[in-house]
């Protein structure tokens, strides 16, 4: 069971990383999603698995006298459900606010904050980004070669 466990939650971080490096926020967020769960899964496979044991010692022993579910990873998988559903919903509403704002869920056509023109403004004679010399660098000096 626990082969079968890590065999899905390899699956899962797989299809989640495909999904997120897609240039679509719906599909971003699809992935992140896949994320969460293929994490949650993971703790819980670490964690062991204990079926049909409870998780709290029974009244009136101070230790346990049989076999107890370990309440630790099912604390820490509520705990990322709940933090991996705020991440959702803040992820949902910047993506809704991109699409009003910007017309698109492509990635690729969100470039608000790049210049539309060149970098010169309109002059010839300007030098552009990286450029530290107005007059071009011959090709053997750029490739270190020697004469």
């Amino acid at each position: 069971m626990t082969i079968v466990l890590a065999l899905l939650v390899g699956v899962l971080f797989a299809a989640s990383v495909y999904l997120m490096l897609s240039r679509t926020l719906v599909r971003y967020l699809f992935g992140l999603v896949l994320m969460g769960n293929a994490a949650n899964l993971l703790i819980f496979a670490v964690g062991g698995l204990s079926l049909g044991e409870p998780a709290i010692i029974p009244s009136g022993l101070s230790a346990p006298d049989e076999a107890i579910a370990n309440p630790l990873p099912q604390a820490l998988i509520l705990t990322a459900i709940v933090i991996s559903f705020g991440l959702l919903a803040f992820a949902m509403v910047l993506a809704f606010r991109a699409n009003e704002e910007l017309g698109t869920t492509v990635t690729d056509k969100m470039r608000v904050a790049e210049p539309i023109d060149d970098a010169s403004g309109g002059d010839p004679g300007a030098l552009g980004p990286g450029e530290d010399v107005a007059e071009p660098v011959p090709a053997a000096a750029a490739t270190g070669a020697r004469p």
